[in-house]
């Protein structure tokens, strides 16, 4: 099945690097990381119906095949938040097309699941997700507005990084509220932990400790194979690589390098 087109902005000469943004939001919110990746072959994608690319119709399977179609075999991908979990999707799906991935920020099933024995899984409450699929009909831009500030809550700099993310995502068109519900089932719906052992490439998963969406105690409920190295950005929220930049660059840097060739 052929897809529209998806825009990619693609910067650079080397190994390709595929970016993934998290809800709401678009490729711009990468911004902070161009100088840094410099070396590499960049694909800055915006999801479908996000930013400047159309809607893909269907689920998460079906932005999965959309992406893997139009961006080049053995990049690194790298997601974050819902763009984590699209990633994820896409490495169970297409192993043999992806040479690593790195998830920030990023859970195999963002919602709490309540009910679970042992232990509930720690996430988003249904009602909040609930609440911003209704807020939706109501008011687009401030819904979108109020989830940009969640993902800063709890850091040292939240009222900077709010505005930064702001600033860098709304140069662009904002979705559509159809594009924004679909994202939002996927939060909602989306449960990859049973498949998480089937990943056998490089995976670095970075966390922000002070995380209000991705809450760190998911941290230990997931199987950790050999693959797979955590970084824990101790004073960083959701979008650490906003709030934390440095710090983000230098930890996906020294992964990156390791890398075999």
């Amino acid at each position: 099945m052929t897809h529209p087109a998806l825009y990619i902005n693609t910067l650079g000469d080397g190994q390709d690097i595929v970016l993934l943004h998290g809800w709401g939001v678009n490729g711009a919110v990468f911004e902070p990381l161009k100088q840094a990746l410099s070396q590499y072959r960049v694909h800055y994608v915006d999801l479908p119906g996000f930013g400047d690319s159309p809607m893909i119709e269907g689920d998460i399977h079906d932005w999965a095949s959309a992406l893997i179609q139009q961006l080049p075999s053995n990049a690194i991908w790298l997601g974050w938040s819902l763009g984590g979990l699209v990633a994820t999707q896409i490495a169970l799906n297409f192993p043999d097309k992806i040479k690593a991935l790195i998830t920030v920020a990023s859970s195999p099933c963002f919602m709490a699941q309540t009910t679970e024995t042992p232990q509930a899984w720690p996430g988003i409450a249904s009602e909040v997700l609930g609440q911003f699929s209704t807020q939706l009909h109501h008011n687009l831009t401030k819904t979108v507005e109020r989830f940009l500030a969640i993902q800063a809550m709890g850091s040292e700099t939240a009222k900077t990084d709010i505005l930064k993310i702001k600033s860098l995502v709304l140069a662009k068109p904002l979705p559509s509220e159809a594009s924004l519900q679909q994202g939002l089932a996927m939060l909602a719906e989306v449960d990859l932990r049973s498949q998480l052992a089937n990943i056998t490439m490089p995976w670095l998963r970075v966390w922000g400790k002070l995380d209000g969406l991705v809450p760190r105690k998911a941290i230990n409920m997931l199987a950790k194979n050999s693959n797979v190295e955590d970084i824990i950005l101790a004073k960083a929220s959701h979008a650490p690589f906003i709030s934390h930049t440095d710090q983000f660059i230098e930890h996906i840097s020294h992964w990156l390098n390791a890398l075999k060739p």
